[in-house]
């Protein structure tokens, strides 16, 4: 947590410098990389910023795109969308089904990666806004917390191994960038005191918005915590915000209550296309170097995270959300996988 900003976190993670952000400044287009040979992973990428993260990669000369979705005929629909609008080889894009409702699906996917010849980026876009608390019937947590934060950091640390061990000759580290968002900053954590995760669980009056910024602010804690234990010579791990969109359809849950469509209208005026937001999630990908293990990217650049973290208390609430996502995770050996790893 070396790197120093430009800005404080208190004043980057502000609302309104948000919307000044959103309303002045645009991403530029990713160009003058070219990512021929190699193989790239998108999660949630049959629609909206996972489609268009697969579709500029394709764009920058990549070889071979994974889709990885919950539902295969959408993913595969997506796939026939991006054939037609370039020439490429018949095998250049595979559609490999992934829920993250499932740990068994999770682990069943690493598995699958391990079939491959390489594997040079990762792209964890899959993600949920939900406006009720629903339980998974698989694992027993909220829904929210265990597809933005669980899920996502149990396939990130299972196909750490697989890059490294994917990782072509003369090739840099393999890169695994985590879709964010800003407003882990606006977070409110009622607790912050073990048992953590099992807190999120507690049936109650939720509010889902926050959950979903609590989400995104776990996810950022845990970033940190890998980054001091996977060294960014293996792979580098990063996490980038695609600022506000207007067209994801992450958020055609809560857009069906009175709130969530005055917002829709607010969003559709000021947000960015989900191929603009893309850019900011490609070019976390594929540009930048190791400076950007273990940190945040927000228009294309290195920026803070949610000031929490910056805190003696965000440091302590990292270490106890380790120990507690490990524990979590005992099933899987991942405890192993990261000591392994870190040799």
């Amino acid at each position: 947590m070396a790197t120093t900003f430009d800005i404080t976190p208190e004043k980057e993670g502000s609302v309104l410098n948000y919307f000044w952000r959103q309303l002045t400044q645009t991403p530029a287009e990713v160009t003058g990389v070219d990512l021929s040979k190699r193989v790239a992973i998108v999660t949630g990428s049959n629609v909206g910023i996972g489609l268009e993260c697969g579709r500029q990669l394709l764009d920058l000369g990549l070889s071979k795109l994974i889709l990885a979705v919950r539902n295969i005929s959408k993913g595969e629909a997506a796939a026939v969308e991006l054939f037609k609008e370039r020439n490429l080889e018949q095998d250049a894009i595979e559609v490999w089904e992934l829920d993250y409702s499932s740990y068994d699906s999770v682990m069943s996917f690493a598995d699958q990666a391990k079939g491959l010849e390489r594997l040079d980026i990762v792209i964890l876009n899959a993600g949920i806004m939900t406006t009720e608390m629903k339980i998974n019937p698989n694992t027993g947590h909220e829904e929210t917390i265990q597809t933005n934060y669980l899920s996502t950091s149990l396939l990130t640390i299972l196909l750490i191994p697989v890059l490294k061990a994917k990782r072509a000759a003369a090739s840099p580290p393999g890169r695994i960038t985590i879709t964010s968002s800003d407003t882990a900053a606006w977070a409110r954590l009622d607790n912050k005191e073990s048992p953590l995760l099992a807190s999120f669980d507690k049936p109650g009056n939720i509010d889902m918005t926050n959950r979903t910024f609590v989400s995104k602010l776990l996810g950022q804690l845990f970033l940190v915590e890998l980054a001091k234990r996977v060294p960014s010579s293996v792979v580098v791990v990063n996490a980038a915000t695609p600022m506000m969109v207007h067209d994801s359809e992450i958020s055609r849950d809560t857009a069906q209550s009175l709130v969530g469509k005055i917002a829709e209208v607010f969003r559709r005026r000021i947000g960015y296309t989900s191929a603009v937001g893309a850019r900011m999630i490609v070019d976390a990908a594929v540009n930048h170097g190791e400076e950007t293990h273990g940190q945040y990217l927000g228009l294309q650049k290195l920026k803070p995270m949610a000031p929490i973290i910056y805190s003696p208390g965000g440091e302590r609430l990292g270490e106890l959300l380790w120990k507690e996502t490990l524990e979590e995770f005992s099933f899987a050996q991942v405890e192993d996988i990261i000591k392994e790893i870190s040799r």
